[in-house]
């Protein structure tokens, strides 16, 4: 661990990678300032510095992950009208969820003053969920609007059952994670009836 008073570069991105760790490592109860830091390899008040408490760190670890569903949706929106459609729902179930977003689901479900200060930016549903249900509404309304979707298909149910499966498929941080196959098998279940 460096000494007191050594510069770390990108201190953010440091403790917040330092925190994903420990979320998959050892669960959110295990989620402390101290074992961030101690995972980053620096001093304490080095969070403290960069964060008015450790909530307010949480939450920007959270609106962090938040901004890299935004960026991953705009980018699967382009690929509407490409490859297959249960593919490509597979696969942005996956990179969603063999991530650390199932641990951090788990933490703000936890900690109730981290919500309060998610409300501000996730009014309403489970802040990073939400997002990323919006997400796939956003993809399956292009793929319905280019005719690769059934015209009354119902984005506005098929997309939080999507992320509800899917969150289940994922939820056992201990378990092996599912297979595409299997992934795959829930995301053309749900569309059934939806494809045309």
């Amino acid at each position: 661990m460096p000494p007191t008073g050594v510069a770390i570069r990108d201190p953010r991105e440091q403790l917040f990678a330092a925190a994903e760790r420990v979320l998959l490592r050892a669960g959110p109860s295990a989620l402390t300032s101290r074992a961030v830091t101690a995972d980053a390899g620096c001093a304490k008040g080095v969070l403290h510095r960069h964060f008015e408490d450790f909530d307010a760190f949480l939450a920007e670890l959270v609106r962090d992950r938040v901004a890299r569903i935004e960026a991953r949706s705009a980018a699967l929106c382009a690929a509407a009208g490409t490859g297959d459609v249960a593919d490509r729902l597979a696969e942005a179930l996956a990179d969603l969820f063999e991530s650390v977003a199932v641990a951090i689901v788990g933490l703000i479900t936890s900690r109730d003053e981290l919500r309060a200060r998610l409300r501000q930016f996730t009014p309403v549903g489970i802040p990073l969920l939400t997002e990323a249900t919006a997400m796939l509404a956003a993809y399956l309304d292009a793929e319905r609007a280019l005719g690769r979707l059934a015209a009354d298909a119902d984005v506005g149910t098929l997309a939080p059952t999507l992320i509800g499966a899917g969150h289940l498929l994922f939820a056992d941080r201990h378990a092996t994670p599912p297979t595409t196959d299997a992934v795959r098998k829930v995301v053309t279940t749900v569309l059934a009836g939806a494809l045309p």
